[in-house]
Protein backbone atom coordinates (compact mmCIF):
# COMPACT_ATOMS: atom_id res chain seq x y z
CA UNK A 1 0.00 0.00 0.00
CA UNK A 2 1.55 3.27 -0.97
CA UNK A 3 1.31 6.65 1.46
CA UNK A 4 1.93 10.25 0.47
CA UNK A 5 4.55 11.03 3.41
CA UNK A 6 1.92 13.86 4.26
CA UNK A 7 -0.45 10.98 5.51
CA UNK A 8 1.35 9.09 7.37
CA UNK A 9 0.38 10.94 11.18
CA UNK A 10 -2.92 10.42 9.79
CA UNK A 11 -2.51 6.89 8.86
CA UNK A 12 -0.66 5.77 12.50
CA UNK A 13 -3.32 7.16 14.45
CA UNK A 14 -5.42 4.62 12.90
CA UNK A 15 -2.67 1.64 13.41
CA UNK A 16 0.79 0.50 12.79
CA UNK A 17 1.07 -1.62 9.95
CA UNK A 18 3.91 -4.53 10.59
CA UNK A 19 5.72 -3.26 7.48
CA UNK A 20 7.06 -0.48 6.30
CA UNK A 21 9.16 0.95 3.49
CA UNK A 22 10.69 4.37 3.48
CA UNK A 23 12.92 5.38 0.34
CA UNK A 24 13.55 8.67 -0.70
CA UNK A 25 16.71 11.45 -1.74
CA UNK A 26 15.48 13.65 1.13
CA UNK A 27 17.26 12.87 4.35
CA UNK A 28 15.22 14.95 6.61
CA UNK A 29 11.73 13.45 5.79
CA UNK A 30 13.08 10.43 5.92
CA UNK A 31 14.57 10.63 9.12
CA UNK A 32 11.00 12.14 10.44
CA UNK A 33 8.77 9.92 8.91
CA UNK A 34 11.25 6.80 10.77
CA UNK A 35 10.87 8.65 13.86
CA UNK A 36 7.17 9.06 13.99
CA UNK A 37 6.89 5.46 13.12
CA UNK A 38 9.36 4.28 16.04
CA UNK A 39 7.39 6.67 18.60
CA UNK A 40 4.27 4.67 17.68
CA UNK A 41 5.62 1.66 17.97
CA UNK A 42 7.57 2.39 21.22
CA UNK A 43 3.99 3.81 22.83
CA UNK A 44 2.42 0.30 21.21
CA UNK A 45 4.78 -1.79 23.17
CA UNK A 46 7.80 -2.32 21.05
CA UNK A 47 10.75 -2.03 23.12
CA UNK A 48 13.78 -3.49 21.40
CA UNK A 49 14.98 -2.42 17.89
CA UNK A 50 17.76 -3.98 15.88
CA UNK A 51 19.57 -2.30 12.78
CA UNK A 52 21.12 -4.06 9.90
CA UNK A 53 23.01 -1.92 7.08
CA UNK A 54 22.90 -4.06 3.77
CA UNK A 55 26.66 -3.30 2.40
CA UNK A 56 28.61 -5.46 0.23
CA UNK A 57 27.38 -8.27 -2.39
CA UNK A 58 28.23 -11.06 0.05
CA UNK A 59 26.28 -9.59 3.30
CA UNK A 60 24.85 -12.18 5.18
CA UNK A 61 21.20 -12.30 4.99
CA UNK A 62 20.59 -15.10 7.50
CA UNK A 63 21.31 -12.67 10.58
CA UNK A 64 18.65 -10.42 8.96
CA UNK A 65 15.69 -13.34 8.62
CA UNK A 66 17.15 -14.48 12.58
CA UNK A 67 16.09 -11.36 13.96
CA UNK A 68 12.12 -11.29 13.04
CA UNK A 69 12.09 -14.43 14.00
CA UNK A 70 13.94 -14.04 17.34
CA UNK A 71 13.01 -12.07 20.68
CA UNK A 72 15.04 -11.44 23.88
CA UNK A 73 14.12 -12.65 27.57
CA UNK A 74 12.98 -8.97 28.10
CA UNK A 75 11.24 -7.71 25.42
CA UNK A 76 7.55 -9.17 23.66
CA UNK A 77 7.47 -6.62 20.60
CA UNK A 78 10.55 -5.44 18.28
CA UNK A 79 11.48 -3.69 15.48
CA UNK A 80 13.78 -4.36 12.41
CA UNK A 81 15.27 -1.69 10.52
CA UNK A 82 17.27 -2.98 7.22
CA UNK A 83 18.95 -0.09 5.68
CA UNK A 84 20.14 -0.57 1.43
CA UNK A 85 21.86 2.76 0.71
CA UNK A 86 22.44 1.31 -2.21
CA UNK A 87 19.29 0.49 -2.97
CA UNK A 88 20.36 -2.89 -4.30
CA UNK A 89 20.02 -5.81 -1.83
CA UNK A 90 20.95 -8.23 -4.67
CA UNK A 91 19.79 -11.60 -6.01
CA UNK A 92 20.02 -13.18 -1.81
CA UNK A 93 18.86 -9.98 -0.61
CA UNK A 94 16.01 -9.85 -3.43
CA UNK A 95 14.21 -13.56 -2.07
CA UNK A 96 14.96 -12.49 1.89
CA UNK A 97 12.99 -9.19 1.20
CA UNK A 98 10.46 -11.32 -0.49
CA UNK A 99 10.56 -14.39 2.34
CA UNK A 100 10.21 -11.02 5.17
CA UNK A 101 7.66 -9.37 3.32
CA UNK A 102 5.47 -12.87 3.01
CA UNK A 103 6.28 -13.04 6.89
CA UNK A 104 4.85 -9.88 7.67
CA UNK A 105 1.60 -11.02 7.43
CA UNK A 106 -0.37 -10.77 10.77
CA UNK A 107 3.07 -10.67 12.88
CA UNK A 108 2.39 -8.48 15.82
CA UNK A 109 5.46 -9.26 17.65
CA UNK A 110 7.77 -7.36 14.69
CA UNK A 111 7.84 -4.42 13.41
CA UNK A 112 10.12 -4.17 10.08
CA UNK A 113 11.21 -1.31 8.22
CA UNK A 114 13.07 -1.22 5.59
CA UNK A 115 15.09 2.26 4.57
CA UNK A 116 15.82 2.74 0.55
CA UNK A 117 17.33 5.69 -1.18
CA UNK A 118 15.63 6.84 -4.20
CA UNK A 119 14.42 4.49 -6.45
CA UNK A 120 13.81 4.55 -10.39
CA UNK A 121 11.21 2.70 -12.48
CA UNK A 122 12.81 -0.26 -12.94
CA UNK A 123 14.18 -0.89 -9.25
CA UNK A 124 10.40 -0.20 -8.63
CA UNK A 125 9.25 -2.78 -10.69
CA UNK A 126 11.49 -5.44 -8.88
CA UNK A 127 9.54 -8.58 -6.97
CA UNK A 128 11.39 -7.55 -3.91
CA UNK A 129 9.85 -4.38 -4.22
CA UNK A 130 6.47 -5.28 -4.62
CA UNK A 131 6.43 -7.75 -2.38
CA UNK A 132 6.96 -5.03 0.07
CA UNK A 133 4.44 -2.84 -1.13
CA UNK A 134 1.86 -5.82 -1.37
CA UNK A 135 2.53 -6.98 1.92
CA UNK A 136 3.21 -3.44 4.26
CA UNK A 137 3.22 0.58 3.94
CA UNK A 138 5.40 1.94 0.91
CA UNK A 139 6.06 5.84 1.75
CA UNK A 140 8.31 7.65 -0.61
CA UNK A 141 9.82 10.82 0.59
CA UNK A 142 10.23 13.17 -2.26
CA UNK A 143 12.25 16.61 -2.15
CA UNK A 144 10.25 19.63 -1.19
CA UNK A 145 10.51 21.82 -4.74
CA UNK A 146 11.60 25.02 -4.91
CA UNK A 147 7.59 26.43 -5.76
CA UNK A 148 6.82 25.42 -2.84
CA UNK A 149 9.59 25.75 -0.16
CA UNK A 150 7.99 28.84 0.77
CA UNK A 151 5.05 27.40 2.48
CA UNK A 152 7.11 24.65 3.72
CA UNK A 153 8.88 26.86 5.69
CA UNK A 154 5.59 28.80 6.80
CA UNK A 155 4.13 25.46 8.00
CA UNK A 156 7.35 25.05 10.05
CA UNK A 157 7.48 28.20 11.58
CA UNK A 158 3.99 27.91 12.24
CA UNK A 159 4.12 24.90 13.79
CA UNK A 160 7.01 26.33 16.69
CA UNK A 161 4.56 29.39 17.16
CA UNK A 162 6.30 32.11 14.38
CA UNK A 163 4.77 33.37 11.77
CA UNK A 164 5.83 36.03 8.60
CA UNK A 165 4.18 39.59 8.61
CA UNK A 166 1.11 39.49 6.50
CA UNK A 167 0.86 40.71 2.85
CA UNK A 168 3.54 41.38 0.31
CA UNK A 169 6.38 42.00 2.95
CA UNK A 170 5.77 38.74 4.54
CA UNK A 171 5.95 36.93 1.24
CA UNK A 172 8.91 38.40 0.24
CA UNK A 173 10.43 37.56 3.69
CA UNK A 174 9.91 34.13 2.76
CA UNK A 175 11.09 34.62 -0.67
CA UNK A 176 14.41 35.33 0.90
CA UNK A 177 14.40 32.40 3.35
CA UNK A 178 14.07 29.56 0.21
CA UNK A 179 16.67 31.28 -1.66
CA UNK A 180 19.16 31.31 1.29
CA UNK A 181 18.40 27.48 2.04
CA UNK A 182 17.54 25.73 -1.46
CA UNK A 183 18.57 22.40 -1.85
CA UNK A 184 19.47 21.75 1.49
CA UNK A 185 16.31 20.59 3.61
CA UNK A 186 18.66 19.59 6.70
CA UNK A 187 20.08 23.25 7.07
CA UNK A 188 16.59 24.64 6.47
CA UNK A 189 14.65 22.89 9.34
CA UNK A 190 17.91 23.74 11.49
CA UNK A 191 18.00 27.62 10.43
CA UNK A 192 13.87 27.42 11.51
CA UNK A 193 15.02 25.62 14.65
CA UNK A 194 17.43 29.11 15.65
CA UNK A 195 14.80 31.33 14.72
CA UNK A 196 13.04 29.69 17.13
CA UNK A 197 15.77 30.26 20.16
CA UNK A 198 16.89 34.11 18.87
CA UNK A 199 12.79 35.32 18.10
CA UNK A 200 11.00 33.19 21.01
CA UNK A 201 6.98 32.88 20.08
CA UNK A 202 6.26 34.60 22.97
CA UNK A 203 7.69 37.95 21.80
CA UNK A 204 6.23 39.86 19.23
CA UNK A 205 3.39 37.61 18.82
CA UNK A 206 6.11 35.03 17.08
CA UNK A 207 5.44 37.71 14.10
CA UNK A 208 9.31 37.79 12.35
CA UNK A 209 10.45 40.47 10.26
CA UNK A 210 12.25 40.65 7.07
CA UNK A 211 15.12 41.83 8.80
CA UNK A 212 15.36 39.05 11.61
CA UNK A 213 15.16 36.77 9.01
CA UNK A 214 17.70 38.59 7.20
CA UNK A 215 20.25 38.94 10.55
CA UNK A 216 19.63 35.54 11.09
CA UNK A 217 19.02 32.96 8.62
CA UNK A 218 22.90 32.00 6.77
CA UNK A 219 23.14 31.34 3.09
CA UNK A 220 23.11 27.21 3.03
CA UNK A 221 21.55 26.48 -0.19
CA UNK A 222 22.73 23.89 -2.32
CA UNK A 223 22.31 23.17 -6.23
CA UNK A 224 22.79 20.79 -8.35
CA UNK A 225 22.85 20.54 -12.15
CA UNK A 226 19.93 18.98 -12.60
CA UNK A 227 17.70 21.65 -10.88
CA UNK A 228 19.60 24.15 -12.67
CA UNK A 229 18.49 22.51 -15.93
CA UNK A 230 14.91 22.88 -14.54
CA UNK A 231 15.04 26.66 -13.53
CA UNK A 232 16.87 27.50 -17.26
CA UNK A 233 14.07 25.35 -19.06
CA UNK A 234 11.64 27.45 -16.75
CA UNK A 235 13.06 30.89 -17.76
CA UNK A 236 14.04 32.08 -14.27
CA UNK A 237 17.09 34.11 -14.77
CA UNK A 238 17.81 35.46 -11.30
CA UNK A 239 17.42 31.92 -9.71
CA UNK A 240 19.68 30.70 -12.68
CA UNK A 241 22.68 33.17 -11.88
CA UNK A 242 22.31 32.75 -8.44
CA UNK A 243 22.71 28.76 -9.44
CA UNK A 244 25.74 28.90 -11.40
CA UNK A 245 27.41 30.94 -8.55
CA UNK A 246 26.45 28.81 -5.65
CA UNK A 247 27.72 25.42 -8.46
CA UNK A 248 30.86 27.58 -9.18
CA UNK A 249 31.57 28.27 -5.55
CA UNK A 250 30.96 24.40 -4.31
CA UNK A 251 33.38 22.86 -7.21
CA UNK A 252 31.30 21.94 -9.39
CA UNK A 253 33.01 20.73 -12.85
CA UNK A 254 32.58 23.30 -15.94
CA UNK A 255 32.10 20.38 -18.22
CA UNK A 256 29.28 18.78 -16.41
CA UNK A 257 27.41 21.88 -16.22
CA UNK A 258 27.85 22.46 -20.29
CA UNK A 259 26.62 18.74 -20.73
CA UNK A 260 23.73 19.55 -19.15
CA UNK A 261 22.91 22.70 -20.93
CA UNK A 262 23.67 21.11 -23.78
CA UNK A 263 22.17 18.21 -23.46
CA UNK A 264 19.00 20.09 -22.73
CA UNK A 265 19.92 22.08 -26.00
CA UNK A 266 20.48 19.05 -27.96
CA UNK A 267 16.98 17.71 -26.49
CA UNK A 268 14.88 20.58 -27.91
CA UNK A 269 16.29 20.26 -31.06
CA UNK A 270 15.27 16.38 -31.54
CA UNK A 271 12.35 16.99 -30.02
CA UNK A 272 11.64 20.17 -32.65
CA UNK A 273 12.46 17.68 -35.68
CA UNK A 274 10.56 14.75 -34.94
CA UNK A 275 7.58 17.38 -34.71
CA UNK A 276 8.88 19.09 -38.34
CA UNK A 277 8.28 15.16 -39.28
CA UNK A 278 4.77 15.11 -38.38
CA UNK A 279 4.91 13.30 -35.03
CA UNK A 280 2.93 14.60 -32.66
CA UNK A 281 4.72 16.13 -29.47
CA UNK A 282 3.69 13.71 -26.73
CA UNK A 283 5.25 10.73 -28.89
CA UNK A 284 8.41 12.63 -29.86
CA UNK A 285 8.72 13.59 -25.98
CA UNK A 286 8.23 9.59 -25.16
CA UNK A 287 10.92 9.14 -28.09
CA UNK A 288 13.25 11.01 -26.54
CA UNK A 289 12.77 10.14 -22.96
CA UNK A 290 11.44 13.64 -21.55
CA UNK A 291 9.28 12.68 -18.62
CA UNK A 292 8.22 14.55 -15.40
CA UNK A 293 9.39 18.23 -14.75
CA UNK A 294 11.13 18.49 -18.14
CA UNK A 295 8.06 16.93 -20.00
CA UNK A 296 6.22 19.89 -18.73
CA UNK A 297 8.28 22.65 -19.70
CA UNK A 298 9.40 21.02 -23.20
CA UNK A 299 5.73 21.32 -23.79
CA UNK A 300 5.42 25.04 -22.74
CA UNK A 301 8.65 25.53 -24.31
CA UNK A 302 9.17 24.15 -27.91
CA UNK A 303 6.43 25.77 -29.52
CA UNK A 304 8.01 29.11 -28.90
CA UNK A 305 11.37 28.10 -30.65
CA UNK A 306 12.38 27.99 -34.26
CA UNK A 307 14.83 26.45 -35.79
CA UNK A 308 17.00 29.47 -36.13
CA UNK A 309 16.96 30.32 -32.73
CA UNK A 310 17.73 26.29 -31.67
CA UNK A 311 20.64 26.85 -34.43
CA UNK A 312 21.80 29.87 -32.55
CA UNK A 313 21.74 27.83 -29.27
CA UNK A 314 23.52 25.05 -30.46
CA UNK A 315 25.88 27.25 -32.01
CA UNK A 316 26.45 28.69 -28.75
CA UNK A 317 26.58 25.75 -27.05
CA UNK A 318 29.54 23.85 -29.22
CA UNK A 319 31.59 27.48 -28.52
CA UNK A 320 31.60 27.15 -24.91
CA UNK A 321 32.33 23.55 -25.02
CA UNK A 322 35.45 24.62 -26.51
CA UNK A 323 36.44 27.76 -23.69
CA UNK A 324 35.71 24.99 -20.37
CA UNK A 325 38.48 23.28 -22.46
CA UNK A 326 40.67 25.65 -22.96
CA UNK A 327 39.92 27.49 -25.95
CA UNK A 328 39.78 30.86 -26.86
CA UNK A 329 36.89 32.19 -29.04
CA UNK A 330 36.17 35.81 -30.61
CA UNK A 331 33.47 37.96 -28.83
CA UNK A 332 32.96 35.29 -25.77
CA UNK A 333 34.45 35.36 -22.30
CA UNK A 334 37.66 33.53 -21.77
CA UNK A 335 36.33 32.25 -18.73
CA UNK A 336 34.54 29.25 -18.45
CA UNK A 337 31.95 30.00 -15.65
CA UNK A 338 31.00 33.20 -17.73
CA UNK A 339 30.65 31.48 -20.53
CA UNK A 340 28.10 29.03 -19.14
CA UNK A 341 26.52 31.99 -17.30
CA UNK A 342 26.49 33.88 -20.90
CA UNK A 343 25.05 30.35 -22.80
CA UNK A 344 22.46 29.37 -19.85
CA UNK A 345 21.33 32.88 -20.12
CA UNK A 346 20.90 32.87 -24.00
CA UNK A 347 18.54 29.46 -23.42
CA UNK A 348 16.67 30.61 -20.45
CA UNK A 349 15.71 33.96 -22.44
CA UNK A 350 14.20 32.09 -25.55
CA UNK A 351 12.37 30.31 -22.17
CA UNK A 352 10.76 33.20 -20.33
CA UNK A 353 9.86 34.54 -23.64
CA UNK A 354 6.90 31.59 -23.61
CA UNK A 355 3.65 31.28 -22.46
CA UNK A 356 4.17 29.93 -18.56
CA UNK A 357 2.08 29.02 -15.25
CA UNK A 358 2.33 32.12 -12.69
CA UNK A 359 5.70 31.36 -10.59
CA UNK A 360 6.28 32.03 -7.02
CA UNK A 361 8.17 35.79 -7.31
CA UNK A 362 11.79 36.13 -7.28
CA UNK A 363 13.51 37.49 -3.92
CA UNK A 364 14.68 41.13 -4.61
CA UNK A 365 16.34 43.21 -1.84
CA UNK A 366 15.24 46.93 -1.35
Amino acid sequence: MQLAANQLSNHLQRGLKSLYTLHGDEPLLQQEALDAIRANARANGYTERTSHTVAGAHFDWSEVLAAGGSLSLFADKQIVEIRIPSGKPGKDGSVALQQLAEGAQGNDSTLTIVLLPRLDKMTKSTAWFAALDANGVTLEVSPVERSALPQWIAQRLGAQGQRVEAGEEGQRTLQFFADRVEGNLLAAHQEIQKLGLLFPADANGGVLTLAQVESAVLNVARYDVFKLSEAVLAGQAVRVQRMLDGLQAEGEAEVLVHYTLSEDIRALKRVKDAMAQGRPLPMALRENRIWGVKERLFERVLPKLSESKLAELLQSAHVVDGIVKGLKQPDWPTAGWQALHRLALQLCGLCAAAPKAPAAPAYVRR
